[in-house]
């Protein structure tokens, strides 16, 4: 490294983030030390000050590792500190920084979270900010920050938020294109107005039954769990979408044009079946369509899936290349007339792979037979994988199911495989 010039030393050292790595390389040699000021990251790790013996509060050397960089863009900080810690660690690099991550752990601290300023708060220092990233983030109230012009991305992991707190956050940073907010508990009703977001996920914990309105006219990417009610309506641009509630119901759906979505997933325990209904008649044009809701119904009681007509299903999704098919939309496509409409020239065009999830041997003849139909009528299919899934195998007819299928896929080897 001696004979190394400085440029290229620097440039070797520059890539170093690790706060440790870069204190190590401070004791090795001035010439090193010296190359400090020309780093662009610094990142912390969780047990950065485990063994932590010096007088210095780890506050404090964070601030000295900071003070000694010229221009910092990048600070991750997954150890423990202070409001006032980040407070003065922004004051020295908040107008270069253009990526902050923080790990704030601050889910059960409500006293702290009416410090003034609160760690939230001391974030509006860091004003060139391009993203974002918090995990544990308690945020009862808004945080006191201005508008952040250049912000491209916010990342928000495990937190407990307020609908007003979350609205003012979200409206001080208006030029988003990347919105992620992961495993949020509190938030009942949220309306998003951001006319340059592409991507967005939304995963919020508790009995889901949040109401959700996205006017984003840019959106391509939308993932979103735990929602009841979800309008939106400038949905042009949407390619891919899906959306799952594990813990309540889907009762409304209400989206404009979705001419070029082409991948669909929807997934849950219980959906009304006008939901389900209207997401697929507007998704006619997808081309990988993901389906795992169990059951249908209006109110708490649990109904099966009315019978799915199968050729106007598919003909209805004319490009459909994938179909990943689970339990009761399978079941409500092998009923006993669901094949009745099959016309000599019909053909299932752009199929190529079909998972097909089989819960239960009832109705076996029928499923059976729908399971031929796709294989017969799917001029394009390449794959066909058969999962079995806890189907009781204390059933009568669960070992004579199971054997027409290992059946049907020894005569069908090159295209059927079971799992």
């Amino acid at each position: 490294m001696d004979s190394l010039p400085d440029a290229i030393v620097q440039y070797i050292l520059s890539h170093m983030n690790n706060a440790r790595d870069v204190a190590i390389c401070n004791c090795v040699s001035k010439r090193w030390q010296d190359l400090t000021p020309y780093l662009k990251s610094l990142y912390f790790p969780r047990n950065s000050f485990d063994n932590h013996s010096c007088r210095d509060s780890s506050d404090h050397i964070v601030w000295k590792m900071i003070s000694s960089v010229d221009c910092l863009e990048e600070l991750v900080v997954y150890s423990p500190f202070s409001s006032a810690g980040l407070a003065s660690w922004l004051l020295l690099a908040g107008s270069t920084l253009k990526h902050l991550e923080l790990r704030l752990d601050n889910l059960a601290e409500y006293q702290a979270c009416l410090e003034s300023p609160s760690k939230l708060d001391c974030i509006n220092t860091a004003s060139n900010l391009e993203s974002l990233k918090l995990w544990g983030v308690l945020m009862i109230n808004s945080p006191n920050w201005d508008v952040f012009q250049n912000l491209r991305s916010l990342e928000i992991v495990g937190a407990r938020l307020e609908n007003p707190a979350l609205s003012t956050a979200l409206r001080a940073c208006p030029n988003l294109t990347n919105l992620l907010l992961l495993g949020c508990e509190g938030v009942t009703s949220l309306s998003v107005e951001l006319p340059h977001l592409e991507q967005c996920k939304l995963d919020f914990y508790g009995v889901g039954n949040c109401l959700l309105s996205l006017s984003c006219p840019k959106i391509e990417f939308l993932e979103v769990q735990g929602c009841s009610w979800i309008r939106v309506r400038e949905s042009e641009c949407l390619r891919n979408l899906s959306i799952s509630n594990n813990a309540g119901r889907v009762y409304m759906v209400d989206f404009g044009k979705l001419d070029a979505l082409e991948s669909l997933s929807i997934r849950g325990v219980q959906w009304c079946w006008d939901a389900i209904c209207k997401m697929l008649q507007w998704s006619s044009e997808v081309k990988h369509l993901y389906m795992k809701v169990e059951f249908t119904g209006d109110f708490d009681t649990l109904q099966p899936f009315p019978e799915v007509d199968l050729v106007d299903f598919f003909n209805n999704h004319p490009k459909l290349e994938k179909f990943d098919i689970h339990g009761a939309m399978f079941a409500a496509l092998c009923q006993k007339n669901s094949l009745k409409n099959v016309e000599s020239g019909f053909v299932i065009p752009c199929l190529e792979e079909v998972v097909v999830t089989v819960r239960s041997p009832l109705n076996a003849e029928q499923k059976m037979s729908t399971l031929e139909s796709l294989l017969k009528y799917g001029k394009s299919l390449k794959t066909m994988v058969i999962r079995i899934l806890q189907m009781k195998s204390s059933h009568s007819s669960s070992d004579d199911f199971f054997d027409e299928i290992c059946r049907f896929r020894c005569m069908n080897r090159k295209i059927v495989r079971i799992e």
